[in-house]
């Protein structure tokens, strides 16, 4: 009995030790043993592929036995960097977010750092010159998608010599697709001077205040010939607009979007959208994935571009029936 007695408080005190090393690394994995905890901040649910991607995390962390920490910011900064902090203090093994704009991020993910916590940017780049303060970037380029709604106008007018007018949605102010998309797009059709943005306003990745927008837009700009928004969900509920002022959206307005989702996808197979360039929210397996690299310490890329591709109406048809988003 007094055998049994000392191995059991051998054990208990073997376990007390092992459990004050997981803290000086991140949390209990960090050190080789036990499950994984992350700390996920999303951006916020403004549309549906930010619901889609925020699914996408959760049942892939259940699948691969991560314990997720969830938190939405609701597109506001201030709540990214609360909860960041809080996951720090929290002792999780690694974070993971989405940043709401691109900017102002060095004070809390040097924190992050300095608790040796391993942090993971998904969807969206932060533009600090320290890329120590984070270990990889998983998402789309954007630049690319830009280019690519670009070239498909630049396509579709080439026998054409009349100016084309073009109004723009872009994403929330700061955020790099909002940043990157404009760009991109403006690269390509900047070569030709008859392609011409009108006017160009945010319209902050939201289905009702893309159709805000575009009803001032149509007040205000009458002649237009192509709109260009940074997400389905700004185009939707442009189309709103368009329908409401009497126009026919795919007609008389073309509109080219990004994204792919079923409602985007929808439209695109009804002709109310003319071109949609993909940008899948189906991160969470990749994102599990790297999780579990970082914290074993092992080498991972620091940039893992997702493979996407465009639709157009045809294609739209025949992809829709097993969109997953």
């Amino acid at each position: 009995m007094l055998k049994r007695i000392s191995a059991l408080m051998l054990a208990g005190l073997t376990a007390m030790a092992v459990g004050g090393c997981g803290g000086s690394g991140g949390g209990g994995a960090a050190s080789g043993g036990g499950a994984i905890t992350m700390g996920f901040s999303q951006v916020g649910a403004e549309s549906g592929w930010r619901t889609a991607n925020t699914k996408s995390v959760q049942d892939s962390a259940k699948s691969a036995g991560i314990t997720l920490k969830f938190s939405d910011a609701q597109q506001k900064q201030e709540n990214q960097i609360k909860a960041i902090r809080s996951y720090i203090q929290q002792k999780v093994d690694v974070i993971a977010f989405s940043p709401v704009v691109e900017s102002g991020w060095d004070t809390v993910l040097k924190e992050a750092k300095n608790a040796k916590i391993p942090v993971i940017l998904t969807d969206r780049a932060v533009d600090s010159k320290d890329t120590t303060l984070y270990k990889t970037f998983l998402g789309s380029d954007f630049v690319e998608e830009g280019k690519k709604a670009g070239k498909w106008l630049v396509d579709e007018y080439k026998d054409s010599k009349d100016p084309v007018n073009i109004v723009e949605l872009q994403g929330t102010t700061g955020s790099a697709p909002a940043n990157d998309r404009k760009s991109g797009f403006q690269e390509v059709i900047g070569a030709d001077p008859k392609f011409k943005i009108v006017a160009s306003q945010t319209g902050d990745f939201t289905r009702a205040k893309g159709k805000e927008v575009m009803e001032a837009f149509l007040k205000s700009t009458p002649d237009i010939d192509v709109l260009y928004a940074h997400n389905d969900d700004m185009g939707l509920g442009a189309i709103e607009a368009i329908e409401g002022a009497g126009k026919v959206p795919g007609k008389d307005i073309k509109i080219i979007t990004v994204d792919a989702v079923k409602d985007g996808m929808q439209a695109l197979s009804d002709g109310k959208i003319n071109y949609i360039v993909e940008c899948s929210p189906l991160l969470g397996p990749q994102l599990m994935d790297l999780a579990k690299k970082v914290v074993k310490n092992e080498t991972v890329p620091t940039r893992v571009i997702t493979e996407e591709t465009a639709f157009n109406q045809e294609q739209a048809k025949a992809a829709l029936p097993n969109r997953q988003y």
